[in-house]
């Protein structure tokens, strides 16, 4: 499922085009977000897709050893472990994964070398050898060595990132959410499994479904409020000064701390603090620190923020 902190950045980016359209229509930004939000769910379907492909390139380059005028002993009687990975076999098999496959129509066919060039990585590693040169290696190691390709050859690989970043705009910042997804489903597997296992869905439930398009709507409804909350704590600075994209991001953290209940309030500071070192300038995290810890102060003397829920009551 996609994780809360991707959705807040999808609701930030989408902000973003939206304050800075010369036409600004809510209805079509919201058909961008939920297009937004399924683009980063096909990446993770087509990175599931990415390792089966990735064995099939292997068992080629064996059939092409093995098929040599005068093969060698190993060309003949090659170490079968890695193409015959358990937890590959079962993403093979999964019917979710098939369907959606399907449906969309995706696949790595144009990328060939790619797929040969992580394929090498993955031969050079010290991972594959020694995966590679276990006797007695079960099901669990088999989930660990597909669990390290993901997470230390393709995560970081900048020949991948660079083919996603052609592919769709949308991939620019969610790989490594999107691995972590990947990640989860691997951890998830069982080797009783069959090909009915359920994959992650969407959303992790209806409540993160509701959350990513409410607070979009609830931002951008409350503009003004927070525009002139903001405008009097930074007494020091003209709203003109402040780079747009810190005026968002705290927009989106107001919005939050007053319109949703159920989020704890250092959740939500937190969250948007670290959204901003990634979006926003060098100096941006302590100023927004320190604007929004003075805008908690003003709305907790007012009584403004309301929490409700387990542990959340009178929770500031």
């Amino acid at each position: 499922m996609i994780s809360r902190r991707l959705l807040r950045i999808k609701v930030l980016q989408v902000l973003y085009a939206y304050y800075t359209a010369e036409h600004k229509d809510l209805r079509i930004s919201e058909k961008e977000l939920h297009f937004s939000i399924n683009k980063s769910y096909e990446l993770y379907n087509y990175l599931l897709l990415l390792i089966r492909d990735i064995i099939i390139y292997a068992r080629s380059r064996m059939e092409i050893a093995a098929n040599k005028r005068i093969p060698t002993f190993e060309d003949l009687n090659p170490n079968l472990r890695f193409v015959n990975n358990r937890l590959v076999a079962q993403f093979v098999e999964n019917n979710q994964l098939n369907q959606y496959l399907g449906r969309n129509h995706i696949s790595w066919v144009n990328y060939p070398e790619l797929i040969k060039e992580l394929y090498g990585l993955i031969l050079d590693s010290p991972e594959y050898a020694e995966f590679m040169s276990l006797t007695d290696g079960g099901y669990a190691e088999d989930k660990k060595f597909i669990s390290k390709i993901y997470s230390d050859i393709i995560l970081p690989n900048e020949s991948f990132s660079q083919v996603l970043e052609e592919q769709s705009i949308y991939w620019n910042d969610d790989l490594e959410y999107v691995i972590s997804m990947v990640l989860k489903t691997v951890k998830k597997f069982d080797e009783s499994d069959g090909p009915d296992k359920e994959l992650l869905e969407l959303y992790k439930n209806k409540e993160d479904k509701d959350f990513v398009i409410e607070l979009f709507r609830k931002t951008v409804i409350k503009r003004k409020d927070c525009l002139e909350l903001i405008d009097s704590t930074a007494s020091n600075w003209d709203l003109e000064r402040i780079a747009f994209m810190d005026i968002l991001i705290m927009q989106l953290a107001i919005t939050e701390l007053l319109e949703f209940p159920s989020i704890p309030t250092k959740v939500t500071l937190n969250e948007y603090l670290d959204i901003s070192k990634f979006y926003s300038t060098e100096k941006s995290n302590n100023f927004i620190n320190g604007v929004l810890d003075k805008i908690m102060a003003h709305l907790k003397e007012n009584d403004s923020i309301r929490k409700t829920g387990r542990g959340l009551i009178g929770e500031i």
